[in-house]
C-alpha cells in the first residue's frame, strides 16, 4: 500500500507546471474542435457540394441582335425605323444523352468521397492520438518507478560515501552502487525524451499550446480492455463492412464508373434551339423564325476520354481488390499481434506484482541490514528495473494491440 501512495505522489511530483491534464475523452474533444488538419479537409466536402450545385447548371441562354448599319438604296444610315432592317435571336443549349443527370450523379458521388476522406481522416487521428496517449501513460509510470528506485539509491549512496570517506567500506562498492545509479539515471533520461515527444505530439494533434498530460487510471484502463472474447473471423466480417480505406477503394471504383457514364453521354451531341425576328430580311415582313442546330457526328466523339475513362475503371477495379487483399493482411497482423500481447499479459497478475514489490522491500531491507553483498543488491536491483519496465512495457503493448484492432475495424470492440 505504502508503495502505490508512494508512486502515486511521484506521478504527481513529475507534472511540470503549465500543462494541462486531459483524460482521453477530453483530448479527443480537444482533437475535433481544434486539429488544423481536420478543419482544413472539412473545406473538401464544402468544395465537392459547391461542385454538384455547379454541375446542375445550364448553360446561359445566347442572344444576338443586328441592326442595318447602311441603307446603300436611300443612303440613310442606321436605318432602324419602321421601313429599316433590323432582327434579334435568342437560343438555348438543350442536354441530351443524360448527360447532366450523369454529371450532377457523377458531383454527388464526389461528395461521398470527400465526406469519406474527412471520416477516414478523423479516425486517423483519433487513432494516433489514443496511440500516443496511452505511451505517454504508461511511459510516465515507467518514470515513476525509475524515480522510487532512485530517490533510495541516492540516499544509499550518500551513506556509502560516507562511510567510504572513514574507511569503514571499500571504494569498489561505492563505484558499484555509483554505476547501478547512473544507468538507472540513464533509463529515466532516455524515457524522459520519449515522453516529452509524446507530449509535444498531443499538443499538435489537440491543438493545444500548453504540453498535455495524460489523465488516466491503469485499472480502469486494463478493465476497459479486459475480458474480451474476439473471434477472428469476426473481425474480419467487421473490417470488411467498415474499414474506411476499402470503403474509399469501393466507392472510388463506383465514382469512376460514374465518370465513365458521364463520358459516354458527351459523345451524343447537343441540341440548340431558339427563335428569331427578323424585319425585313426574310422572305416575309416582322417574320419570326424556329431555330435548331445539332452537331454532326463526323469528327469528335470523345472517344479519347471514353477510352481514358474505360481504363481508369478498370484500375480502380485492381485498387479495390488489392485494398481487400491489404486489409485482410492488416487484420490477421492486428489479430496475431493483440493474441501475442493477450497471452503475455496473462502471465501477469496482481500476485506476480505484489510478489516482486515484497521481494524489492526485503532486498532493500536485507542490503541496509549488510545481510546481502552489494554484488547481489545490484544484480538484484539491475533485474528488478528491467521486470518493472517490462511489465510496464507489456500493458503498453497490450492496449496498443487492442486499439489496433478498433481501428482497422473501424468498430469500438474494446
Amino acid at each position: 500500500m505504502k508503495y502505490i501512495i508512494l508512486l502515486h505522489t511521484l506521478l504527481l511530483s513529475v507534472s511540470v507546471l503549465g500543462q494541462r491534464s486531459l483524460t482521453l475523452k477530453e483530448a479527443e474533444e480537444q482533437l475535433q474542435k481544434n486539429n488544423l488538419q481536420l478543419l482544413a479537409e472539412q473545406f473538401n466536402i464544402s468544395v465537392a457540394q459547391a461542385a454538384v450545385v455547379q454541375a446542375r447548371i445550364w448553360e446561359r441562354p445566347y442572344f444576338s441582335a443586328e441592326v442595318n448599319a447602311i441603307n446603300p438604296q436611300d443612303n440613310i444610315f442606321f436605318d432602324a425605323g419602321y421601313n429599316g432592317q433590323k432582327g434579334a435571336a435568342i437560343q438555348q443549349l438543350i442536354y441530351l444523352g443524360g448527360k447532366k443527370k450523369n454529371e450532377i450523379e457523377f458531383a454527388k458521388s464526389n461528395v461521398g468521397i470527400a465526406e469519406l476522406q474527412f471520416e477516414q481522416l478523423l479516425r486517423n487521428l483519433k487513432y494516433k492520438l489514443e496511440q500516443t496517449f496511452y505511451t505517454y501513460y504508461f511511459d510516465h509510470l515507467k518514470i515513476a518507478t525509475l524515480n522510487i528506485q532512485i530517490g533510495i539509491l541516492d540516499t544509499l549512496l550518500n551513506n556509502y560515501n560516507i562511510q567510504a570517506a572513514k574507511g569503514n567500506i571499500p571504494l569498489r562498492e561505492v563505484v558499484r552502487l555509483q554505476s547501478l545509479v547512473l544507468n538507472l539515471k540513464n533509463d529515466k533520461n532516455t524515457l524522459i525524451n520519449d515522453v516529452i515527444e509524446a507530449q509535444q505530439q498531443l499538443s499538435l494533434l489537440t491543438g493545444l499550446a500548453e504540453p498535455i498530460e495524460a489523465l488516466a487510471n491503469e485499472d480502469e484502463i486494463i478493465t476497459l480492455f479486459k475480458g474480451k472474447s474476439i473471434i477472428k473471423d469476426s473481425l474480419m466480417s467487421l473490417a470488411l463492412q467498415n474499414n474506411l480505406d476499402f470503403i474509399i477503394a469501393t466507392k472510388t471504383a463506383e465514382n469512376q464508373e460514374l465518370y465513365l457514364k458521364w463520358q459516354k453521354s458527351l459523345a451524343i451531341p447537343d441540341l440548340t434551339a431558339g427563335i428569331s425576328y427578323d424585319q425585313r430580311g426574310g422572305a416575309f415582313q416582322n417574320q419570326v423564325n424556329l431555330t435548331v442546330g445539332i452537331p454532326l457526328m463526323l469528327w469528335n466523339s470523345n472517344k479519347g476520354n471514353i477510352k481514358i475513362a474505360e481504363h481508369q475503371v478498370e484500375q480502380m477495379k485492381r485498387h479495390k481488390e488489392y485494398a481487400k487483399l491489404e486489409l485482410q493482411t492488416q487484420v490477421e497482423k492486428c489479430y496475431s499481434l493483440w493474441l501475442q500481447q493477450q497471452n503475455q499479459l496473462s502471465g501477469i497478475d496482481n500476485s506476480t506484482s505484489q510478489n516482486i514489490r515484497m521481494v524489492y522491500e526485503g532486498m532493500i531491507e536485507n542490503f541496509q541490514k549488510r545481510n546481502i553483498t552489494m554484488l547481489e543488491f545490484t544484480d538484484f536491483m539491475e533485474s528488478f528495473n528491467q521486470t518493472s519496465i517490462q511489465i510496464n512495457e507489456i500493458k503498453k503493448a497490450w492496449v496498443l494491440a487492442s486499439i489496433s484492432l478498433n481501428y482497422i475495424t473501424n468498430k469500438s470492440i474494446f
